[in-house]
């Protein structure tokens, strides 16, 4: 290794190393005392910032980092509507935040069984863990790309020192530790990316935003095939409001999202911190963005090689001081490290608390054995993970479809569970069974038509289900479903 590569390592493995130290320190108070409940659930006392930085950190991984410069090949700097939209899906999602932490659930599975019983109670955990599943190894594949540019370790030992490294900061402390942990991320994510950014595009080998501008044509021109690497709207319409479909479904039906919802210590918390958490995500978006155009467009034959998933580690190592690469590929290991311990509470929290007690147990409760299940549970998330990222390559792919998995279906369900009294239980389940299988059918068998998430179709789908069969059973003397009892604040 040069000294570039070398200095760069030694800051990610220190801050790997603070991350646990934080992780460690943030739960030793607590670990005695504390329940299951709030090992995974911080105690239910998240306020609007801490709130924000999670909600911020745990949806800015893989995808939102690494991905969006791979993608600039695609979409030309209009890739970065991938995370604008995501923040304008918080902000959207924000005037149903409250409600989440007010039904008296953590889960989203456990808010779908009180309006729907055991059938979608059972589908939805599967589907929701599945998805989670996904998302863990797409972290894993963007923590493991950046080790592999800086180091030239082999990708496969990487991916396994990641999950490792993640397992153990995730076990240590639960949600409490994440939660404090993330605060750090967000600092190196949103100031340390952003600086980078600006002293890596005033290189003198770059030359300014207007000569990476001029040079992002000139590339593009001179490969052709179709490439605009420095395109704004490449992406299409469809694509961008099929992400924005793609957050408002995915926010309130993802449980690492809902659960940091739940997580708050009043509904005002919850609303405040997801509007901060949106902001924060559209004002970030060009980062990645921009040093994806700077590998694409100035390292000498990159774009002619096609699409590259290390795109913003090359970028970083070739044009930042060494300090400064540790810094960006530092932050882009907060982002993914912060994203697959995120999915590893949640699937640890659904897991325990929608298929352990109910069904296990029988509904008899041990605080101590349920906190050394929901480690296991994030040991075997983080293990499957690993699988995913050695088989798997495209981050926003895998995303997708992890997304489309958890949400087409559940979506109107849960929405309507929360806020439609005529909802029947049938109903429900058939729209969540109905919603999945046309968002399974959209990606797999039709490879996304035009770009749109499947969860437009399929939550199309799901909608048109649940209105009509509701409506028929009504009329066929069927009761609505038992509405759910939300707490007073």
């Amino acid at each position: 290794m040069n000294q570039i590569q070398t200095t760069t390592l030694v800051i990610i493995l220190l801050y790997m190393a603070l991350t646990v130290f934080i992780g460690l320190m943030a739960s030793r108070k607590e670990r005695k005392k504390q329940s299951n409940s709030d090992f995974l659930m911080a105690g239910k006392s998240l306020g609007p910032l801490m709130l924000a930085g999670t909600l911020f950190a745990a949806n800015t991984g893989g995808a939102s980092t690494t991905g969006i410069a791979s993608n600039v090949y695609l979409y030309g700097v209009s890739a970065c509507w991938y995370v604008i939209a995501a923040g304008i899906g918080f902000v959207i999602v924000s005037f149903i935040a409250p409600y989440f932490r007010k039904a008296k659930a953590n889960t989203v599975p456990e808010i779908v069984s009180k309006r729907y019983g055991k059938s979608a109670h059972i589908f939805t955990a599967f589907t929701s863990i599945l998805a989670l599943f996904m998302a863990t190894g797409a972290q894993i594949i963007a923590t493991a790309s950046i080790i592999n540019v800086v180091t030239g370790l082999d990708f496969n030992i990487a991916a396994i020192v990641t999950t490792v490294v993640v397992i153990l900061y995730t076990m240590i402390g639960g949600f409490k530790s994440v939660a404090a942990a993330n605060m750090m991320h967000v600092l190196f994510i949103t100031v340390g990316m952003t600086i980078a950014m600006f002293i890596i595009v005033n290189n003198p080998a770059v030359g300014g935003f207007g000569a990476l501008f001029e040079r992002g044509k000139e590339v593009s021109s001179m490969v052709g095939n179709g490439l605009d690497l420095t395109s704004l709207t490449k992406i299409g319409i469809p694509t961008v409001l099929g992400y924005i479909a793609m957050y408002c479904m995915t926010f309130p039906t993802g449980q690492e999202i809902v659960q940091t919802y739940c997580s708050a210590k009043n509904g005002r918390a919850a609303k405040l911190g997801s509007v901060i958490a949106g902001l924060l995500s559209a004002a970030c978006a060009v980062v990645p963005a921009i040093i994806g155009l700077v590998a694409y467009a100035c390292i000498d034959g990159y774009a002619t090689a096609g699409l590259q998933k290390n795109a913003l580690a090359e970028a970083t190592i070739t044009f930042a001081p060494a300090i400064v690469a540790g810094v960006v590929l530092a932050a882009i290991v907060a982002a993914t490290m912060s994203s697959a311990s995120g999915n590893m509470i949640g699937t640890a929290t659904m897991f325990t608390n929608d298929v352990f007690i109910p069904y296990i147990k029988k509904g008899e409760r041990n605080e101590q054995q349920e906190i050394w299940i929901s480690r296991i549970a994030m040991v075997v998330v983080g293990l499957v993970g690993l699988i995913v990222a050695l088989t798997a390559s495209n981050i926003i792919n895998v995303m997708m479809g992890a997304f489309a998995l958890r949400s087409a279906g559940p979506f109107a369900a849960f929405m309507c569970g929360l806020f439609y009294k005529n909802v029947t239980r049938r109903a429900g389940f058939i729209s969540i069974l109905a919603g999945t299988v046309v968002a399974a059918i959209w990606i797999y068998a039709l490879h996304t038509p035009w770009g749109l998430s499947a969860m437009v179709p399929g939550g199309i789908v799901a909608f048109i289900v649940i209105f009509g069969m509701s409506w028929i059973e009504r009329m066929n003397g069927v009761a609505p479903a038992p509405e759910i009892e939300f707490d007073d604040e």
